[in-house]
């Protein structure tokens, strides 16, 4: 694979969530933050949904390991959209991001979107599925699946108010499961 800077992940074992997005943006590689980009809804929406008690920027997104979450992505190759990765990028970094959560174990992998989950199965699996949102029937190893929509800006069908109710139903998930 060609030489990139990426985001570096924010993984640990003994995390409840980690969120797995498509990729890095271009924006997110130049600051080094997850969902840096302006227009990105991840963190209003993230901030609104209370899976935190705090109100947190792109900038402390390492800090949210002290609350057992973590980040990373189906593909570690930025671009300017999704749109931009190649077959060839998911046949590559889907095994990867299958051996990262096998050996971190999360109770939850989030994956920010159904492209990003169909990806990873078709790649890792070779299940050619459309998933739904939602808590999926399948693990990887122990950890629970739950798909939330895209919050990048290209994905417009939610609104903020739609994407922190998933963020919400994810919390009640993650409180069930430690319960």
């Amino acid at each position: 694979m060609e030489e990139f800077v990426t985001l570096s992940d924010y993984l640990e074992v003994g995390l409840d969530i980690v969120f797995v997005g498509l990729n890095p943006s271009l924006p997110s590689v130049a600051v080094g933050h997850y969902f840096a980009n302006p227009r990105n809804r991840f963190w209003p929406a993230f901030n609104r949904s209370d899976l935190v008690a705090r109100e947190l920027t792109p900038e402390q997104d390492g800090s949210l390991l002290a609350d057992r979450i973590g980040f990373t992505d189906v593909v570690k190759r930025p671009t300017a959209m999704g749109s931009g990765l190649k077959a060839a990028d998911f046949r590559f970094w889907s095994p990867v991001l299958k051996d990262k959560l096998l050996k971190y174990q999360p109770r939850i992998a989030c994956f920010h979107g159904v492209t990003a989950y169909n990806a990873y199965l078709r790649y890792t699996e070779d299940v050619r599925e459309n998933a739904e949102l939602g808590l999926q029937e399948r693990t990887v190893g122990d950890t629970r699946v739950f798909v939330t929509p895209n919050p990048s800006p290209a994905n417009a069908t939610y609104s903020l108010d739609d994407l922190a109710g998933w963020y919400r139903r994810l919390k009640s998930l993650r409180e069930e499961l430690a319960g």
